[in-house]
């Protein structure tokens, strides 16, 4: 997925010299001759608009591969971290049943439609900013062209993670009310945005910001630079330069399970944050959320609660993500490698 960009080279920068054109045979005199460097520097653009075009896309189709996979399972986590009910495997295989007897098959990927339009946009800026802020980090590191260190690493996860949930967190919010309410309560998308902004006003949208920031920070940081981490520990000592895709799965998986075990307290508050108004619940703050959910639930039973069914979806999703990225990646490189050698 995050093959280090190659040094630029201009192309013309060895054809001044040693092409076959002696002194003085040509004469200039009269002609607006430019500099040899600037008719290159549109094609650098081009390059670099190509590249982040790439990154979009293939951030954009890996977040929606990855989420529709698991959005049943993901819609019954966050069910479960909004309620005060126990969790276990067996509820969880329970309430996903009778959701599919009382309001059909589909019904499973209820709020997927919300997930779509936010993890589209948040997967292909966090892909495209990652490879940005790895980049600009490798510049000043003096790593350009080369793997980063661990340190570096994680902060370009992390600022990746970071901006993308700063430019999408409302939709995330949305998404997390289509999930837990009967679709009666909300028609579309459209109509959360409108009902919220009327009955709870405009900040309501952003209800949950701040434990969503601080969870993501560990969490894209340490996704991210597992991934990284095990690509490069894999090349070392494999001779390879790419794993295959069963063995992005793998490494994507790993750090799916790590860096969701780190955050997964956050995401629980966050959730009951984002959606207090509709579970008859008031939270004014991280603190006093977390405390609440302790004195009723217990420290394991309530800030950890679903974290076993986010080992399955976790490590699925983000391994589905990573390899999506990678390969996808890959494929554009290639085409238009072929479509610059036809021309």
């Amino acid at each position: 997925m995050f093959t280090e960009p190659e040094p630029f080279c201009p192309l013309g920068s060895a054809t001044g010299m040693g092409n076959g054109v002696r002194e003085g045979q040509v004469d200039f005199k009269g002609q607006d001759v430019e500099p040899t460097a600037s008719a290159h520097l549109p094609a650098e653009g081009i390059q670099e608009q190509k590249k982040v075009l790439n990154s979009l896309m293939s951030g954009a189709l890996a977040g929606a591969v990855a989420k529709t996979a698991v959005a049943p399972l993901d819609r019954t986590k966050i069910m479960f971290q909004v309620s005060s009910k126990r969790f276990s495997a067996k509820e969880a295989y329970r309430l996903i049943y009778r959701t599919y007897l009382n309001e059909g098959f589909w019904s499973l990927w209820r709020g997927n439609s919300a997930t779509m339009v936010r993890v589209i946009p948040y997967a292909a800026i966090q892909f495209c900013a990652h490879e940005e802020y790895k980049q600009l980090l490798g510049s000043y590191y003096g790593f350009q062209g080369k793997a980063l260190t661990p340190f570096p690493r994680f902060i370009a996860g992390s600022l990746a993670g970071t901006t993308a949930a700063m430019l999408t967190y409302p939709l995330d919010m949305v998404r997390a009310r289509m999930a837990v309410t009967p679709k009666e309560m909300y028609s579309n998308i459209v109509h959360v945005f409108i009902r919220i902004s009327r009955e709870e006003g405009l900040k309501t949208l952003y209800r949950g910001f701040t434990p969503t920031i601080l969870g993501v920070i560990p969490y894209a940081g340490l996704s991210f630079f597992t991934y990284e981490t095990l690509k490069k520990l894999h090349a070392d000592h494999s001779g390879k330069s790419q794993p295959s895709p069963p063995e992005r799965l793998l490494f994507g998986a790993c750090a799916g399970l790590i860096g969701q075990s780190a955050s997964y307290p956050l995401d629980v508050v966050r959730r009951r944050m984002q959606t207090a108004g509709v579970m008859g619940h008031t939270y004014s703050s991280i603190l006093l959320t977390m405390q609440e959910i302790i004195r009723e639930e217990g420290l394991i039973r309530g800030l950890y609660k679903g974290l076993s069914m986010n080992w399955v979806k976790g490590p699925i999703a983000v391994g589905i993500s990573f390899t999506t990225f990678d390969l996808t990646q890959i494929l554009l490189r290639k085409l238009q490698h072929s479509t610059n050698v036809e021309r």
